[in-house]
């Protein structure tokens, strides 16, 4: 039987370094909220694939719907021959859109893929060029999306020179001493010195930015967008691909502001595990692209919209959108405790709605500077510890915590208390 030290060398030699693995360990199986790897060893996961396991691993109705359509037929191109899943999948999306007037949705199989496709549909619509995204956002890794992405190390770092007609605008935070006037001073620069508004076709961000550090999209801010984006004929567009179908305890979490976008991108966890992104839009928007302007030979597998129709059940009849914020409050609470103790490295900045949490790892002369090495010790503890977690942030000091919605307490505060004692071991 193969060992966790076995395929990390094949895996040395077979694929390059440009792929990054947060931990040498090698998954055997896993349930909901627990993954054992090949040595046999017994995780807690707080990853969750990368937000993308909002209905835990292997759901039953998941993993029943997936074999049902098994059994049917795995592939046809839904450009060739279409399939009633793919329908269906659209017409739940369409139903739950975060924005009134009629919807239209198309189903891809990358997050990058959506986010792309959203800004063809924007720019088909308007018929503009330039679109404008925000620091420390991410929005892929494809040359269009690493663009929009707003992080240079390890994303845009020796990958050449970005497509035109991308900016970037500062995302407030206070972390990061950047305010939401700082951000609108900002984006009426660029207006004045960089690109007409009438020159520019979508706006993009993130409800809360993941990769940047679980930051909350201040709601002053959305709104002062949404007006800009009326006021200039420009296309508003939600990523949700991280913080989508109920881990803000939203739906969506755009919702939590009150702004109703044009397009949405969605992703991870849309379909439990299996590959499958979208966009949902105004249908007037959505119709500017030609036919064959938009597709993909596996967009829309039949195997993921499957999945898809049961993750969106189970988070209707398991109430998962509410379950987020039991989850996030006892999360918070675990977190606040923490962060009383004088043993473990310092925690700050403890954020985030519903079960979208994070913290800060900072430093212990008392200044607050963010702490990306005790960062790294932290994580490296739980994995010892035998929990799994993540961590992310433009200055690399951010844990954050993904756990299934479909968690028991007793999982979830068996990883809790994993994650304080890796806050102590941590404690150099």
């Amino acid at each position: 039987m193969m060992t966790n030290t076995d395929l990390q060398q094949r895996r040395e030699t077979a694929i390059p370094r440009g792929i990054a693995t947060a931990f040498p360990v090698y998954a055997a199986r896993a349930e909901n909220g627990e993954l054992w790897d090949v040595d046999g060893n017994r995780y807690v996961d707080f990853a969750g694939g990368i937000a993308v396991l909002n209905t835990g691993h292997r759901h039953p109705k998941v993993m029943a719907a997936v074999a049902e359509q098994l059994e049917n037929y795995t592939h046809t191109a839904f450009q060739i021959i279409p399939y009633e899943p793919y329908v269906a999948v659209c017409e739940r999306l369409n139903a739950l859109a975060p924005f009134s007037g009629p919807a239209k949705s198309i189903l891809l199989s990358t997050g990058a893929e959506a986010v792309e496709n959203a800004i063809k549909i924007a720019r088909a619509h308007t018929r503009r060029a330039g679109v404008i995204a925000f620091t420390g956002g991410f929005h892929g890794r494809t040359s269009l999306t690493m663009a929009l992405t707003g992080k240079v190390a390890p994303y845009k770092k020796s990958f050449g020179i970005a497509p035109a007609g991308v900016y970037h605008v500062p995302f407030p935070a206070e972390e990061h001493g950047v305010s939401v006037a700082d951000a609108l001073r900002s984006l009426d620069l660029l207006f004045r010195a960089d690109i007409d508004p009438s020159d520019v076709a979508a706006i993009i961000i993130e409800p809360v930015q993941g990769e940047g550090g679980f930051l909350p999209a201040p709601a002053e801010l959305v709104a002062e967008l949404r007006k800009i984006a009326d006021a200039h004929g420009i296309v508003l567009i939600a990523d949700e691909i991280q913080t989508g179908f109920a881990r803000t305890g939203k739906m969506f979490g755009i919702e939590h502001s009150g702004v109703e976008p044009d397009l949405v991108t969605v992703a991870k966890s849309l379909a439990g595990g299996f590959p499958l992104s979208g966009v949902i839009g105004r249908a007037e928007i959505m119709d500017a692209a030609g036919p064959g302007g938009l597709g993909g030979t596996y967009a829309g597998s039949p195997i993921a919209c499957a999945a898809a129709l049961a993750v969106l059940d189970v988070i209707e009849e398991e109430g998962l959108v509410e379950r987020a914020n039991a989850v996030g409050a006892r999360i918070k609470a675990a977190l606040e405790k923490a962060a009383a103790r004088n043993d473990a490295v310092p925690v700050a900045a403890i954020r985030g709605p519903g079960a979208m949490v994070a913290f800060d790892i900072v430093s212990a002369d008392g200044e607050g500077t963010p702490d990306a090495e005790a960062t790294r010790r932290v994580v490296a503890a739980a994995l010892a510890e035998g929990l799994i977690i993540l961590s992310c942030g433009v200055y690399g000091n951010t844990i954050r915590i993904l756990n299934p919605l479909t968690v028991s307490d007793a999982l979830l505060d068996e990883g809790l208390e994993k994650l304080t004692r890796a806050l102590v071991a941590a404690r150099a």
